[in-house]
């Protein structure tokens, strides 16, 4: 159901029309900003922000519960680590 990921995340962000570094480092910056076990649900339209956010949760430990698209909009559920 739409709206209903977004209602079990603790906070939002949306990078939708921005391209390539700038969603990775708005996602990067709002995580350091949350708390071990929060979650962070992402909007973007920018095709490669799946591969760069597979990455992030890799290297700096954090999970990336589940990623979706819609169209021409990826949404993704992060929890910080």
């Amino acid at each position: 159901m739409p709206g209903e990921t977004e209602n079990q995340s603790d906070k939002s962000l949306d990078a939708s029309g921005l391209l390539c570094p700038e969603p990775l480092m708005l996602v990067r910056s709002e995580l350091r900003s949350m708390k071990a076990g929060e979650t962070l649900l992402v909007q973007a339209t920018d095709p490669s922000t799946s591969r760069d956010l597979t990455n992030l949760c890799r290297f700096m430990g954090h999970e990336l519960v589940s990623e979706s698209q819609e169209s021409e909009c990826w949404t993704f559920l992060i929890r910080k680590g």
